[in-house]
């Protein structure tokens, strides 16, 4: 039997149907049919229901640096979160005097923020990036201007050191896990905070919680300027998670098990993805790898002990985690054997890296995964839109979750995407002037993201995510260039050699395009090329060049001068967290790329191309 022919595992989905409103302007508003049932109040109410029903099931776990576990129990992390509740109580902070937390993803960090919510005291994640990889912590200091915090929180001192010294007001509490260092107002160590003794002061201040306390503040990546601060309430977490278990009945059957690396200041990472692990009493194992060279073996570590039932993660993890699935048949089985459903979010995955992958559940379990899709964002709860069916390898995104109405507006060559409902944030924190830009006249927030009908004649059937309304871009002739459809074009053509590409031409005469190769790919699929062959010796093989090139022919018999890449050039070096053009979920930021690369942006648009671009048609 074919792969292609092998059923899919059984899987409890919820419903599909929608409603649809076609209005004389154009626009369209669209919701599920389903309506969302009342959900609670709090999110701690969930905690505290789920420590007492099932106080010896594991809530979080982590691998340490000796690959042993390092786990806490639904009962555990009670004690310790109503210990850290009083200490944060005790400190006298608030939403005026906040908990800033630094660091990365990690047991103590989950604990601290659970603590913070049962204190009614709002938890500010922001990226560790801001504090390691900046040099003039710019951004944490936005952050820090606008949060005033009363304490923050680092994992190790030593690692956050030098922001720390930077940005710390003085005023603020520094607490750490490890590596404490001399600091002229003192560090206090966590376990500091654990030993404090609860009283009813915890019980006293959660009562005064309510849906509409600020639980958290969530700063965007702020790509394209300085952050902006979304205040996610306890009724916008709680709205949200409620409509992903009707989407995704599954959480509810009382063995949801998610193994994550997705960053906690990230909000599908944090709300999502820690959020559902919370609000249905399921487990949380830490993956402190990456989808990227070097760190995705720490994933493949911990997917060697723990069988998810739902994995979700982005396509280049996939890409990555293949070859380990495909010649270690002992850690296939055991990352599918209880899989329910797999979600890679962002980039559609390429057409090859699916069949591998279905292949490899296939000859390991005996059954395909459904692979479903979803798009949000920080301002947006964050899961707005959710495909609860199989996608494959297509962006469907589907259609709002219950409780959530889309409308979707002609808005030059694409339909623009905006949403209304209880997860949507009000306002953004701090930030009148953001906040009045963000709403249109009825109240719905304009996310920025573009999307087309899977079906034009037949709205219920979803929708698929078509870029971002600010990406695409006019060539000189004034004719519009869809940036999402030709960079997954000439991926697509060039697969597996091309790991990403960057679309230039704005203003220009023509299309160009910044290729960025699978090394590890090209040595494999290009004959008798080494395994040592260097970086360089790959991106100026005459081989890869000219499969680069018949992808470019291919694509651009297919269209006109819209839809056609007309030059490329091979970047040797590649997008990176350091350099700023690779997000933490792995995916690369067009718009840092373009930025930061001007003189190969100028390069692709000169009258005459350079000697190492690769022209269609030549």
């Amino acid at each position: 039997m074919k792969t292609k022919d092998v059923p899919f595992r059984k899987v409890n989905l919820g419903p599909t149907e929608a409603l649809v409103e076609k209005r004389t302007d154009g626009a369209i508003l669209i919701r599920r049919a389903d309506p969302l049932l009342p959900p609670p109040g709090r999110l701690t109410d969930r905690f505290l229901l789920w420590a007492n029903e099932r106080p010896d099931r594991i809530l979080l776990g982590e691998l340490d640096s000796a690959n042993e576990w390092n786990r806490i129990t639904w009962g555990e992390a009670l004690t310790s979160v109503r210990s850290l509740a009083q200490a944060l109580i005790e400190r006298g902070l608030s939403e005026s005097r906040p908990v800033v937390i630094l660091s990365e993803n990690s047991i103590e960090h989950a604990l601290l923020s659970i603590a913070c919510m049962l204190a009614g005291i709002p938890a500010v994640p922001v990226s560790p990036s801001y504090s390691l990889l900046s040099k003039d912590f710019l951004k944490l200091r936005h952050v820090f201007g606008i949060a005033a915090p009363g304490l923050v929180f680092a994992q190790n001192g030593d690692r956050y050191r030098a922001a720390i010294e930077a940005v710390v007001p003085r005023g603020a509490e520094v607490v750490v896990v490890d590596s404490p260092y001399e600091r002229a107002t003192g560090i206090t160590g966590f376990s500091a905070l654990l030993a404090t003794r609860a009283t009813t002061d915890v019980d006293t201040a959660h009562a005064r919680v309510t849906s509409e306390t600020l639980a958290k503040v969530l700063f965007t990546s702020g790509s394209t300027g300085q952050p902006k601060g979304v205040p996610l309430t306890q009724r916008m977490i709680c709205t949200n998670q409620q409509a992903l278990l009707q989407t995704y009945p599954l959480y509810g059957e009382g063995k949801l098990v998610l193994v994550d690396w997705m960053p906690w200041h990230h909000t599908f990472g944090g709300n999502q993805n820690l959020g559902c692990v919370i609000f249905n009493g399921g487990t949380f194992y830490i993956d402190h790898g990456r989808p990227l060279p070097g760190l995705i073996e720490a994933t493949v570590r911990i997917l060697r002990k723990v069988s998810p039932t739902k994995y979700i993660g982005v396509p280049k993890g996939v890409e990555m985690l293949l070859p380990f699935l495909q010649r270690d048949r002992e850690l296939a089985q055991n990352m599918f054997q209880e899989i329910q459903c797999t979600m890679f979010g962002g980039a559609p995955m390429a057409p090859h890296i699916l069949d591998a992958l279905e292949e490899v559940e296939v000859s390991s379990v005996g059954e395909r995964i459904v692979n479903v899709n979803g798009v949000g964002s920080t301002d947006a709860g964050p899961s707005a839109l959710m495909a609860n069916w199989h996608v494959g390898n297509r962006p469907i995104v589907g259609l709002p979750v219950s409780g959530m109405e889309a409308k979707i507006v002609p808005n030059g060559n694409k339909l623009e995407l905006r949403l209304r409902g209880d997860a949507v944030l009000k306002g953004y924190w701090k930030d009148p002037v953001k906040t009045r830009e963000a709403f249109d006249e009825e109240g719905f927030f304009k996310i920025g993201d573009a999307v087309a009908w899977v079906d034009p004649a037949n709205f219920a059937k979803g929708m698929i995510y078509n870029g971002r309304v600010v990406e695409d871009f006019k060539l000189s002739s004034g004719t519009w260039v869809n940036v999402g459809a030709l960079r997954d074009g000439l991926i697509a053509r060039a697969a597996p050699i091309v790991r990403d590409v960057v679309i230039t031409g704005h203003g220009s005469d023509h299309v160009g395009a910044m290729i960025f190769l699978n090394i590890d790919a090209c040595r494999s699929a290009i004959d008798e090329m080494p395994p040592s062959a260097t970086e360089a010796d790959v991106v100026a093989d005459p081989r890869v060049r000219q499969t680069i090139k018949k992808a470019l022919d291919a694509l651009g018999s297919e269209a006109g001068s819209s839809g056609r890449i007309d030059r490329a050039v091979i970047e040797i070096e590649q997008p990176s967290l350091d350099n700023g053009e690779q997000t933490d979920k792995g995916s690369v930021s067009q718009r840092s790329v373009l930025d930061r690369r001007t003189r190969v942006v100028e390069e692709l648009s000169q009258a005459r191309p350079s000697e190492r671009t690769i022209v269609r048609g030549l």
